[in-house]
């Protein structure tokens, strides 16, 4: 089992939640890809929309990937992403600035944002554990 961070709008986050999917990346195949059913994702949103300028900073959804092939989804005939089901868990969400001196994949902890620049990275259980405490009223047996 493995654990992931995706970055994304709190907007756009929000769209997978709903449709029980992630798609990281600008919607490439190679990172979701890398996952595999019964790892677990949470997703960090930077801003509140995609186009807007609204600072969000929280983790904003939690949820452990389902079985099945990473898939095509047309949005437009120009704009195919790639996603992945997952099943997101009813979470609340988390501010990242408490959590900071706790995040051993935050290197830099005076510049913590660097550490979500590429938009997918995976993270150690114990990371993944501090976050979900925060965003789960019960840690999945799973991941406990």
């Amino acid at each position: 089992m493995r654990y992931w961070i995706g970055v994304a709008s709190r907007d756009h986050v929000a769209r997978g939640v709903a449709g029980g999917f992630c798609q990281l990346c600008h919607g490439k195949a190679q990172p979701l890809q890398r996952m595999s059913a019964g790892d677990w994702i949470v997703y960090y949103s930077p801003r509140e929309e995609f186009d807007g300028d609204t600072s969000c900073q929280r983790f904003t959804a939690i949820g452990e990937v389902g079985a099945g092939d990473v898939y095509a989804h047309a949005i437009s005939h120009w704009f195919v992403p790639y996603r992945r089901n997952v099943s997101f868990r009813t979470a609340n969400e988390a501010d990242i600035r408490p959590l900071i001196p706790q995040l051993d994949f935050i290197r830099d902890k005076s510049r913590w944002g660097y550490a979500f620049r590429f938009g997918h990275l995976e993270i150690s259980r114990e990371d993944f554990d501090r976050i979900a405490a925060r965003m789960l009223v019960e840690a999945p047996a799973e991941a406990a």
